[in-house]
């Protein structure tokens, strides 16, 4: 009915559909009378003959809209953005076909490709390097996964009366050349042939479905002995891979009423295709190479050695590893390695190597990365071995440079005094090592068997005094605020930057007399030789200011800026504004692969139960949508390095004009004045943007 509909009638405009969590997959839709063109076509239809216009609505749309199959077409408008050296910016070209000119339930085939950007001076964003396209496909129905398109020219199937939308993403290197450039996006309506494409197969097609068949075969060979749940998933798998060779387009000619898909000429191209106007403006603000804020991510490590049946320690585990770290590092995040005991302790470790490796220095060392985590390992494993080497590492890792990222997470969010009485044997430990090290703690609520305060909220704002000198970065959820945001100077001021220092200090000294004069004596000398004039002292006795970092994970919840699948994309963006408003110095997220077990690469993502959907995923297996072994983004986690971006931005508008200025302009452009009231549309972010960018540029 609504094919017919979007088909036939000029008059009839079709509502958004509500999605998970209250943001809606048709966000962003606004009733402007419907959109009229010409009278539909009837009969066969040859897209070489025709106007792709005719046959398809292009549109384009922000980064932050969830563009869904009920998504209503607007006017086809030049896209105008804006960016600094060493950031990407994004946005949507929607689809929506207007007839059907193939058969088999397909509405039609398009080919989708993109120039480079190109500046008058002859500066360029090349396609492939600095410029990506790829297919937003949905997620239990909500768009999220980015999958990428092939280049120079990808193809997409569209459905009859459904939305498609492609993700354009351009990186602008920091060496680019300030300046306009202009580019576009080409939309071609393809015809089918009636010849079968397999006899002009490429070399690298024929290639890729044999990849594709010998990945099947690879599958459900080693089932002998296996699990009839695990020999279950292996077919479900191999099904899954086997029909998207045979849908795929070197096929079509056998699933297509009219044979396979004929790449256009280029005078067909340029006559019939549609084209948006793609604007770019580069400024000469460099994002800097090491984000302001630290933000860490955890990975588990046990999701990868299930799915992607890799043995604990081997080639294999190293190398899964070192993709998914170095392919995260992109987003501006610190990615962390995990694994999970009993009670919530939580082995986390930045690099799977010892410190002492090559490998380890080029993970500590790279600028893209703002912090670390050192292993503890007796926080899951517990053993005499472990404490010799937790000795060991940081030894090594003090001489080092880039100690000052490092940080220990030993246990999430502590519930009673057992726990917590945990963390503080393990940081005293770590303390009498190296006093200067840092603590981190996630925690929602005091130890409910010893009440800290009368009220709950208050027992939270002492559990810094409760954990101190342990601690020395408090990570707090932002679930426990709710909208009070006058409760940030109450916990805050619970905070010790300054003043803590000379106690932390002494309590440290008492750790050392304990463990032996000898070992203070060598610390007291480190002291001596390393004090600075601003305080910081690196091998000596005084521990870092406190910190407060935040975090959110299952809550807080709609309308609360979060990560959860179905949210607003300004409710995704918004996490980072409202940290920076509240003056976090730091973020943690506890998973971005944390999705069911699984013991294929391909199998069918799974969100797991009890859990909001989306949290604790924000990319997928590649081999779950083709034969790519390169992790999948989501739409959340691209929100995810704009957010980090903002605050790029809105730190160097502070530090031309003040903090409080950028307060102002926070809430002067409507983007972000707290937890329950920020845009819901995206004009405002570029109105902020915008005057950040006309107040700052040299």
């Amino acid at each position: 009915m609504l094919m017919h509909l979007a088909e036939n009638s000029q008059d009839i405009v079709v509502p958004p559909v509500e999605g998970v969590a209250g943001g809606g997959t048709a966000y962003g839709w606004t009733d402007d009378g419907g959109l009229h063109g010409s009278n539909p076509l009837k009969g066969s239809i040859d897209p070489t003959e025709v106007q792709t216009a005719d046959l398809v609505h292009v549109w384009f749309m922000p980064s932050t809209m969830n563009v869904g199959p009920q998504e209503m077409p607007r006017h086809l408008e030049p896209i105008n953005l804006l960016a600094a050296r060493n950031e990407r910016e994004s946005v949507q070209v929607a689809l929506r076909p207007k007839v059907s000119w193939v058969g088999s339930g397909v509405a039609g085939v398009v080919q989708v490709q993109c120039s480079d950007l190109c500046s008058t001076s002859g500066d360029r964003l090349v396609v492939g390097q600095s410029v990506r396209l790829r297919h937003v496909v949905p997620i239990l129905g909500v768009p999220d996964a980015l999958v990428p398109l092939d280049l120079p020219v990808g193809q997409l199937n569209l459905l009859p009366g459904e939305t498609t939308a492609v993700w354009v993403s351009i990186d602008v290197p920091s060496t680019q050349a300030p300046g306009q450039y202009e580019g576009e996006v080409i939309i071609t309506a393809v015809k089918t042939d009636a010849e079968s494409r397999s006899q002009y197969m490429g070399k690298a097609e024929k290639h890729q479905l044999y990849s594709e068949l010998r990945s099947c075969l690879d599958i459900v060979e080693p089932i002998d002995g296996k699990p009839l749940e695990e020999v279950v998933e292996r077919v479900k798998s191999a099904s899954t891979s086997l029909r998207r060779v045979l849908l795929s387009p070197s096929f079509s000619e056998f699933f297509s009423d009219n044979g396979p898909v004929d790449i256009m000429d280029e005078d067909a191209i340029s006559n019939l295709s549609v084209r948006v106007k793609l604007n770019l403006t580069v400024w000469d603000f460099i994002l800097p190479v090491t984000p302001s804020l630290p933000a860490v991510f955890g990975i588990s490590d046990t999701v990868i050695e299930d799915r992607f049946g890799v043995e604990h320690g081997t080639q294999e585990w190293y190398e899964a590893l070192d993709q998914h770290f170095k392919w995260l590092l992109q987003f501006r995040i610190s990615p962390y390695f995990c694994r999970w005991g009993d009670s919530m302790r939580v082995l986390t470790y930045t690099s799977p190597y010892p410190a002492d490796h090559p490998k380890s220095d080029e993970y500590f060392s790279d600028p893209r990365l703002a912090a670390y985590a050192v292993p503890y390992s007796k926080a899951v494993f517990g053993s005499d071995a472990a404490k010799d080497y937790l000795l060991k590492e940081i030894e090594i890792l003090r001489t080092k440079n880039h100690w000052k990222k490092a940080y220990f997470y030993l246990w999430d969010e502590p519930l009673n005094l057992e726990q917590y009485d945990s963390i503080r044997k393990m940081a005293s430990e770590i303390h009498a090592y190296a006093p200067d090290a840092r603590v981190l703690t996630t925690y929602y609520c005091g130890p409910s068997d010893a009440p800290l305060a009368p009220t709950a909220f208050e027992a939270f704002v002492k559990v810094p005094n409760f954990l101190r000198p342990h601690t020395q970065i408090y990570c707090t959820s932002e679930w426990v605020l709710g909208n009070r945001e006058d409760l940030v100077k109450d916990i805050i001021g619970e905070l010790q930057p300054e003043s803590g220092e000379s106690v932390q200090a002494w309590m440290c000294l008492l750790i050392v007399c304990i463990r032996g004069m000898s070992r203070l004596l060598e610390m007291l000398t480190a002291r001596c030789s390393s004090v600075t004039s601003d305080k910081t002292v690196r091998g000596g006795l005084y521990k870092p200011s406190e910190e407060w970092w935040t975090y959110v994970c299952m809550g807080p919840s709609d309308p609360h800026p979060n990560w959860h699948l179905g949210m607003r994309g300004t409710q995704h963006r918004a996490v980072f504004w409202r940290v920076w408003k509240e003056g976090g110095t730091g973020f943690l997220y506890w998973g971005a692969n944390c999705y069911e077990k699984a013991s294929v690469p391909s199998a069918e993502i799974r969100f797991r139960r009890g859990l909001p959907p989306g949290d604790g995923v924000l990319f997928y297996p590649g081999e779950v949508f083709s034969s790519s072994h390169e992790p999948v983004a989501s739409v959340r986690l691209e929100r995810i390095l704009s957010g980090l971006q903002d605050i790029e931005y809105l730190k160097l508008y502070a530090s031309r004009y003040g903090r409080d200025e950028g307060l102002a302009l926070l809430e002067k452009t409507g983007v972000y004045l707290g937890p329950e009231r920020y845009t819901l549309e995206h004009m405002p972010v570029d109105v902020m943007r915008g005057e950040i960018f006309n107040m700052c540029r040299s």
